[in-house]
């Protein structure tokens, strides 16, 4: 009856961010590609959007303000405070 919904590929950096892409939703139009300033992400052979390099990232979450599709979602590990 129900749709399900899409399942994201999810990559987990060293520093604690988390890229979560929706590849159903992408149409490939490379403005997340475009406006990352460290590289991080790429299109593939499919015109889909992944992750060339997880480790350059540095949570800015532009790629996610620019996507149109809301294909690309950014998760920054919160700080834990010591007591």
């Amino acid at each position: 009856m129900y749709k399900k919904y899409p399942k994201p590929v999810e990559c987990k950096s060293q520093s604690g961010i988390e890229i979560i892409i929706i590849k159903e939703f992408c149409k490939g139009c490379g403005i997340c590609v475009e406006f990352c300033p460290k590289n991080v992400l790429a299109l593939g052979s499919d015109f889909k959007v992944n992750v060339a390099n997880i480790d350059a990232c540095n949570g800015d979450k532009l790629c996610e303000l620019r996507c149109p599709d809301y294909a690309i979602f950014i998760k920054k590990q919160k700080k834990s405070k010591e007591s």
